[in-house]
């Protein structure tokens, strides 16, 4: 099928063909007819599918009749981020390009001059994250009247966010008589009863299993110590040759530190996470996208549907502490076809987060522990080299000879560390706990980073 069998306008396809699509993809063909006929529709579909366009596309040509008011936005779109809500803000405008719409971003972190000035003179398209409407709403700056179609978009994350009372409270404001679209990568129980409270005999679409890995992601848990994880990450960001990768930690403060040591030893890499203003967050997702630089370490303030182009690692430092946040996480790579690689560092700590991931998912994930050891290796440059998965580790042939490293562009020769061992042979970390590794250690692990 193609977009010009599911009865958009002839500018809007227009503007689709230019941004180089042509076949909409299961969740636009399953949803855009329905919403064109004013219907309201539960739409569950995992990130990366094209999920926006399947609201934003029917949106531009139900909006292209009819007039805004002042402070009378004509239609809502909630979004649980910044992040988000900018992305949508994009879709509109590139779109939108042939049709005479106007649109609004509400969101916190920058200052809400322009946000009111752009209420009071009217707009089609009002697009917000719940916390910023919730206080220019208080404020008498927007009457939500005539809103006729409300898009509750990433329901899921609203949840983990506590923003459905917030979300409660707006569909109370609109009139009852409108259209609501609803789209979630899974359906808890919370969600279902909003759905069922707020929504009029809605279509049910869903594409995908709730919380499915993208099939195109190579999946690896790695076992490391906490100790060990900022020297592994680092000789894998090598080994893989990472072109472009963002690096995924629980807590702001390790995002910070992490950068800052990446920097140092002379990754190209940006932070964004909620301590960041708004400005700045753009700032370096700009930086991002461009290849100004290509590490990008996040809290899960990125983790939900950003829409960037080739990132071909996924590494989560710490393991996310639920389970459909590792699916979301992922999914930044291995978009629109593409193969994507996602490493998932695994402390002894973690197994329980890391068993409930695999149940959500289905499957088991591959560990790379010992035989990620035998098989490490250097290559001709003297950059670390990790094997690929599933081929069989090399036996050591005789005893390992002191190696050459290239560090710094000078050559350094490191002789093996001898380690204690444990009863069953597997090699103790520093502090005299198990580090997860069997066999010889191989010589790219002795590199040693800065920071």
């Amino acid at each position: 099928m193609l977009f010009a069998d599911i009865g958009l306008s002839d500018e809007l396809l227009r503007a689709v063909t230019e941004a180089g699509y042509t076949e909409p993809t299961p969740i636009q063909e399953q949803a855009i007819p329905p919403v064109l006929m004013m219907k309201d529709i539960i739409g569950i579909a995992q990130t990366g599918t094209g999920k926006t366009a399947s609201f934003v596309l029917p949106m531009i040509d139900i909006l292209a009749q009819g007039r805004a008011r002042a402070r009378m936005p004509r239609s809502l779109i909630l979004e649980p981020t910044r992040e988000l809500a900018a992305q949508v803000a994009e879709n509109f405008e590139k779109y939108g390009k042939y049709s005479n719409l106007s649109m609004a971003l509400l969101i916190g972190g920058v200052s809400m001059g322009d946000q009111v000035k752009a209420l009071e003179k009217g707009v089609d398209v009002l697009i917000a994250t719940p916390g910023r409407l919730m206080d220019l709403f208080g404020r008498g700056n927007i009457l939500l009247t005539g809103c006729d179609l409300l898009v509750i978009d990433e329901a899921d994350r609203m949840l983990d966010m506590g923003f459905i009372p917030d979300i409660e409270e707006i569909c109370t404001k609109l009139p009852a008589q409108r259209q609501t679209l609803l789209f979630s990568a899974t359906m808890p129980p919370p969600i279902k009863k909003l759905a069922d409270k707020f929504l009029t005999s809605p279509k049910y679409i869903e594409v995908a299993r709730p919380a499915t890995a993208n099939k195109n992601i190579e999946q690896h848990l790695v076992n490391v110590t906490p100790q060990k994880k900022r020297d592994m990450l680092k000789k894998l960001l090598l080994a893989e040759q990472v072109e472009t990768g963002i690096i995924f930690s629980n807590r702001k403060t390790t995002v910070r530190d992490l950068n800052k040591s990446l920097a140092r030893d002379g990754f190209r890499t940006g932070e964004i996470h909620g301590d960041i203003d708004q400005a700045t967050r753009q700032a370096q997702l700009d930086m991002f996208k461009k290849g100004e630089i290509n590490l990008l370490v996040a809290s899960d303030v990125a983790a939900r549907g950003l829409d960037i182009k080739g990132v071909s690692h996924v590494f989560n430092y710490d393991a996310p502490w639920h389970p459909d946040d590792y699916v979301h996480r992922i999914g930044r790579t291995g978009r629109a076809g593409a193969k994507g690689k996602a490493f998932t560092f695994v402390t002894k700590a973690d197994e329980e987060a890391i068993a409930n991931i695999e149940k959500l998912i289905g499957h088991k994930i591959e560990r790379m522990g010992g035989q990620l050891a035998e098989r490490g290796a250097t290559d001709k440059d003297g950059k670390a080299e990790i094997p690929k998965a599933g081929h069989e580790p090399k036996k050591p042939e005789g005893r390992p000879a002191k190696d050459t490293v290239q560090k710094t562009g000078k050559a350094a020769s490191k002789a093996k560390v001898k380690k204690p061992k444990t009863a069953a042979g597997k090699h103790m970390a520093d502090d005299g706990t198990d580090d997860g590794w069997n066999g010889p250690l191989p010589d790219f692990l002795n590199v040693s980073f800065g920071g």
